[in-house]
């Protein structure tokens, strides 16, 4: 089923259609180095192979998850001798991703010198995974998943192959949904499908059952059940049930989910609904998503439920969401107010001469490192105040802490009204 040729490719019609960069770089048999980023099964290694035999170029495929040094050097010198024999070479590095600096930095000089083009594939963001030396040298092309009506073309396309009976129309959808984006993994469902199903008519939803079994997710992904699910997970962490949380956690890993989606949203459940009334949860939610990457499926998921039992059992504040919005609001409502000129820094003479930072006071050098009745919001703006923290967990301590300065505060201000003519500066 992999396209032999790019009219037969399904999807990334933003890459593919006419005058779009990779159509351009095909017709004209002219590769470029890349980064191929986007999740499994949309076609990143069919893309790189088509580019090779288009190009007619040697195709010199490394696994970055299997591989090391060795295999660069191999790759190298295979590059080497197609040069010698007139042609050109394509790198593919699979999982590109997984190779560390040192190894990344490895392909550079080669690169440069034109031996060979490099075309990389990731499923992670290459901002982040890739280094800034190899990603300047190469484009990163955005492959996305396969929409719904491309996938159910892919399906009939393998119907017409395996010369396979019919689908019913809902047990295409749900092996479309099941698919999520994913061309291979649609795929392989369609024929464990097919070689189960025998001699049958018609393949319906229970013969889709009986074949993948377990397989099966127990509802859609992006469907109104699936959003019910995450829903009901976060109001369990929310309303400190961990039973519960743990509960609607399998729920949804046994429901298909990708384990990186619920990783991001306990990231968000730990600053939405603990925030600093335990800081620890945001860092313990972090490290879970870490563990993940290093480990996947199953292994990792135990750092992810253990993360949703820490947040369930943790002290609760939505107070820095509060804050976070209430400002945001104000800040659209209000418009943009000047800076006061002590705040403003003062790299130059010409602003120290403006006056810019004057009479701004340091409060390293005030009595107990803070500079009582300092004011640090707009001159003409009232005092306001956005966040409250709650009386439970770190954020009891941080509401005395804050009752504290905010007391100081005041008697800085009544002691400037008693004493006007000798009030300090700003």
């Amino acid at each position: 089923m992999r396209p032999r040729t790019l009219d037969e490719v399904i999807g990334q019609a933003h890459l593919l259609g006419p005058g779009k960069p990779l159509r351009v770089a095909f017709e004209r048999g002219q590769p470029h180095s890349m980064i191929l980023w986007g999740p499994p099964g949309v076609g990143k290694t069919t893309l790189a192979r088509l580019l090779a035999q288009i190009a007619g170029a040697e195709f010199i495929v490394i696994s970055a998850v299997l591989g090391g040094v060795k295999d660069i050097r191999d790759a190298v010198e295979r590059a080497q001798a197609a040069r010698a024999a007139g042609r050109r070479s394509i790198v593919f590095v699979d999982e590109v991703h997984r190779f560390n600096k040192a190894q990344q930095d490895a392909f550079l000089p080669h690169v440069e010198s034109g031996l060979f083009t490099f075309v990389g594939a990731t499923t992670e963001n290459p901002s982040f995974e890739v280094n800034s030396a190899l990603l300047s040298r190469a484009t990163v092309h955005v492959l996305q998943p396969l929409a719904p009506a491309e996938l159910a073309r892919l399906l009939e396309r393998a119907r017409a192959v395996l010369g396979a009976p019919p689908l019913t129309a809902a047990a295409r959808e749900r092996l479309v949904a099941y698919a999520d984006g994913d061309a291979r993994r649609l795929l392989n469902a369609y024929e464990n499908l097919v070689r189960s199903a025998g001699a049958a008519d018609v393949l319906d939803e229970a013969a889709l059952e009986t074949a993948l079994g377990e397989m099966l997710r127990r509802y859609d992904k992006g469907g109104e059940q699936f959003y019910d699910t995450i829903s009901a997970l976060h109001k369990a962490v929310r309303g400190s049930d961990p039973d519960a949380a743990l509960y609607w956690l399998v729920r949804m890993l046994d429901g298909g989910v990708d384990p990186r989606y619920v990783a991001r949203r306990v990231l968000r459940m730990a600053s939405e609904d603990i925030g600093l009334a335990d800081p620890r949860a945001l860092r313990l939610a972090l490290d879970a998503a870490e563990v993940y990457e290093r480990l996947g499926s199953p292994e990792g998921e135990l750092a992810l439920a253990q993360a949703v039992v820490y947040l369930a059992v943790a002290p609760k504040s939505n107070a820095v969401y509060r804050a976070w919005n209430d400002a945001r609001a104000f800040v659209k409502r209000d418009g943009t107010r000047p800076v006061p000129l002590r705040l403003r820094n003062a790299p130059t003479a010409l602003m120290k001469d403006l006056d810019y930072g004057r009479g701004y006071r340091y409060a390293h050098d005030e009595a107990g490192g803070f500079a009582a009745g300092e004011r640090y919001l707009p001159d003409d703006l009232p005092d306001v105040t956005f966040y409250e923290p709650v009386p439970r967990g770190l954020e009891l301590r941080i509401g005395e802490r804050l009752a504290e300065l905010r007391a100081a505060n005041a008697r800085a201000a009544a002691a400037r009204a008693t004493d006007a003519p000798t009030g300090s500066q700003g």
